[in-house]
């Protein structure tokens, strides 16, 4: 059962962690594009799920065995004691599939043909996108207040990515594919509430990251097999670590920890912001130009999901990573 929306109180310990998040999350697409000139995609990222995946997996039996050993009920965003039937397996299956190997074949492919501001922009207009198919699918009404916002949001991605001469790294291409992902988060976000409402995030998040990341690793095989391993700079090593514990492992904890104690509408105002740190870091690290047509889009962008969250119950919505 989703938490109720909680109200504002005192600066928190998880919103420091939040700040911490919204720049891990904001940094990964620079982080990742750097890698990438380094590193094949697919190669790379199929090595950052499979440590995330280990962790995870790592997390469920550890925190399992602790619970079961409890004396108190345990915190349900780390366990829960509901057992797993044939129907929660197959939708881990392809959830697992849908949300995270396909979604990570259009983010990660996407990246490399487009800018990390572009990619960042487009990835933040996830929530509208979520609201959307939930109303398609019967679970809400579009009023007029959420008709606005999708006008707004797609104004502002179209300044940004489909109005004058591209930005230097952009391709039509790249946006298109990393429009392809929102939709993919969308439907893994809708087809989760199910086993969300039953079962732990850490559970729901770790099973599916680790079934998407099977079938993306065998994707990956001949990606994998031509790279020089031998020949990686060390300080790459480090940087697959940081994206595979903090944007994946670490930062879904804080998060659902976060929706839980704080409520979704709080925690959600912290993943608003992170296409604004993800183009700053951007332009101080890759020297990606930071135009006023960029920051029209982003705000433009951010108004939507903003009118979004206020037309409607707050449902905070991660976007992975």
């Amino acid at each position: 059962m989703t938490a109720p929306p909680r109200r504002s109180g005192p600066i928190t310990i998880l919103d420091v962690l939040l700040v911490f998040m919204v720049l891990v999350w904001g940094a990964n697409y620079s982080l990742m594009k750097f890698a990438f000139q380094q590193v094949p995609p697919m190669a790379f990222n199929a090595l950052r799920f499979t440590m995330a995946s280990v962790v995870f997996v790592a997390g469920i039996v550890l925190t399992g065995r602790r619970a079961r050993r409890a004396s108190q009920p345990f915190d349900r965003t780390f366990y829960t004691e509901d057992r797993v039937t044939r129907r929660d397996w197959f939708d881990l299956v392809w959830l697992g599939v849908v949300g995270h190997c396909g979604y990570q074949l259009c983010w990660a492919g996407a990246l490399t043909l487009t800018s990390a501001s572009n990619g960042a922009l487009i990835i933040g207009a996830t929530p509208i996108a979520v609201t959307t198919a939930s109303a398609w699918l019967g679970h809400e009404r579009i009023r007029a207040p959420h008709w606005c916002a999708i006008a707004v949001s797609l104004a502002g991605i179209y300044l940004v990515v489909g109005y004058g001469a591209p930005s230097p790294g952009a391709s039509a291409k790249g946006d298109l594919l990393m429009g392809l992902g929102v939709v993919c988060w969308a439907i893994y976000t809708l087809g989760c509430a199910r086993l969300m409402a039953r079962h732990s995030p850490l559970y729901v998040t770790g099973m599916t990251v680790a079934i998407g990341t099977a079938l993306y690793v065998l994707l990956a095989i001949p990606s994998l097999m031509h790279v020089q391993w031998r020949l990686v700079n060390p300080v790459l090593w480090g940087l697959l670590v940081f994206a595979a514990v903090f944007p994946v492992n670490v930062s879904y904890i804080v998060w659902y920890a976060a929706v839980q104690r704080l409520g979704a509408a709080r925690t959600s105002i912290y993943s608003n912001v992170v296409p604004l740190v993800a183009m700053g870091i951007a332009a101080i690290w890759l020297g990606e130009p930071l135009t006023m047509k960029k920051l029209v889009g982003a705000a433009a962008v951010l108004a939507g999901v903003l009118l979004t969250r206020w037309a409607q119950s707050p449902a905070a919505v991660p976007i992975e990573e």
